[in-house]
């Protein structure tokens, strides 16, 4: 396994393109961006290149969901707003090269029923799998715990389980957040179980906080065994908050973590 700086949250106190470098400098294997669209694909492109490092993940715009906003995916409503953020995505990723695209299911909308907007998810989640599989990019779809994201239409690995299952595209994985399944206080082992061999990428922080490793009380050393023991073995994206002192100072996780993820 290998490591990648989510570059949303870590060495924010540099622009996004100087994030890069910094992340290349600290040792990390590869990045993610939440939403890279502020740099043109260009010249995210150029600084990759610049840094040797890979891009690892990117989410598929998601409208108003970052600002307490339902989202696109799931919302039958906004359907052109979510093709023309998917045509956005796949030009983007065309000259960016993600390995992956993560689509946000986003929050049940008022006026929607929850069968609606999960019939509208798969289908919206099914037309994204399609079109990235023309690229050779893996689209993936994540669980977000409620509490910090309220009214969030996917929680839980069963019910990542249940909207795999009813999508059924073989170019569709599972975003298995470790901290957003801890938040909920899940068996985090018995989520990665269900759904062995269809998880497509790996977040982690620690909870409780949501800060580096070694800041809460998750056993990240269990985990990463786990993780192997069901079969996974691609990245680990480091989604964290790195708190006040900035990203450099909290980095003492990063070569034990490596360690782990390539020993375990």
């Amino acid at each position: 396994m290998k490591i990648a700086a989510n570059l949303s949250l870590l060495f924010t106190e540099l622009p996004l393109r100087e994030r890069i470098q910094a992340a290349a400098a600290a040792g990390f294997d590869g990045v993610e961006i939440q939403f890279p669209y502020e740099l043109p694909a260009i010249a995210l492109q150029e600084a990759l290149a610049r840094a040797g490092l890979p891009l690892v993940l990117i989410n598929l715009p998601a409208g108003d969901l970052m600002s307490g906003g339902a989202g696109l995916a799931a919302v039958p409503a906004r359907q052109a707003e979510f093709d023309a953020a998917l045509q956005q995505a796949l030009t983007y990723a065309a000259m960016a090269r993600p390995a992956c695209v993560n689509v946000l299911p986003g929050r049940l909308a008022a006026g929607v029923s929850r069968e609606q907007a999960l019939d509208c998810l798969a289908a919206n989640l099914r037309q994204s799998a399609e079109a990235f599989a023309l690229l050779g990019i893996r689209v993936l779809v994540e669980a977000i715990n409620p509490i910090d994201m309220p009214g969030f239409l996917i929680n839980t690995p069963q019910q990542l389980d249940e909207l795999l299952r009813a999508v059924n595209h073989p170019n569709l994985a599972a975003q298995y957040d470790l901290y957003h399944m801890a938040r909920q206080e899940l068996d985090l082992v018995a989520g990665m179980r269900l759904l062995a061999g269809r998880i497509g990428h790996v977040q982690f922080a620690d909870c409780p906080g949501r800060g580096a490793p070694g800041t809460g009380e998750l056993a990240f050393l269990a985990l990463l065994r786990a993780l192997r023991e069901s079969g996974y073995g691609a990245w680990l994206g480091a989604e964290y908050k790195p708190g006040e002192a900035g990203t450099q100072a909290s980095l003492g996780w990063l070569q034990p973590f490596r360690e782990y993820a390539g020993g375990v």
